[in-house]
């Protein structure tokens, strides 16, 4: 009879789940779980509920934090453009530490939606730029916001938000 010898690292190697990678299915998932937290954070705050901490699970749930450096800059940041830490996101989301922030997450909107896009997958990492629609409550009207958003994967499987460049698009002056 002959036996199998294993090495430690073998063994790590073999009892190890298999690393799952990102893909364009991953990403829209992803891009749908962020669209219906947004909606979430504006429908806790119209029925005056903790509509701070569903802006916090939002986070925690989906951008990198604690786990990476994070590239932020919000659609209506001007005098303080970037947001480096969890609590300056939380900020933007509903409002708080930074003076220019009003909440963006609790204008309210009852509709966000991921239009046109490309995604990059590269191994571990993608990116997606396009467009996204914000629909406030009480209209039919959708604002039209120009996105970049990186994603790296935690752990666990789950994509994480580690950039994320949004802005209005480019308006020519009037002649």
């Amino acid at each position: 009879m002959k036996k199998i010898i294993l090495s430690a690292f073998a063994l790590i190697l073999l009892s190890a789940p298999a690393q799952a990678h990102i893909t364009e299915e991953k990403v829209i998932e992803a891009q749908t779980k962020w669209a219906q937290g947004i909606e979430t954070i504006s429908k806790v705050f119209i029925e005056k509920g903790d509509y701070k901490k569903a802006a916090e699970d939002h986070i925690d749930t989906l951008y990198a934090y604690g786990l990476s450096e994070v590239l932020f800059k919000p659609t209506l940041a001007s005098s303080d453009q970037f947001r480096e830490t969890k609590e300056e996101a939380l900020s933007y989301f509903v409002g708080g530490m930074i003076e220019e922030d009003k909440g963006f997450a609790i204008k309210p909107w009852s509709k966000v939606r991921f239009g046109e896009q490309q995604i990059l997958v590269q191994g571990d990492e993608a990116i997606a730029m396009g467009n996204y629609f914000f629909t406030p409550k009480g209209s039919d009207e959708e604002t039209k916001v120009e996105f970049t958003f990186g994603y790296m994967m935690d752990k666990n499987g789950n994509l994480r938000i580690n950039t994320h460049h949004s802005s209005l698009p480019f308006t020519p002056a009037s002649e």
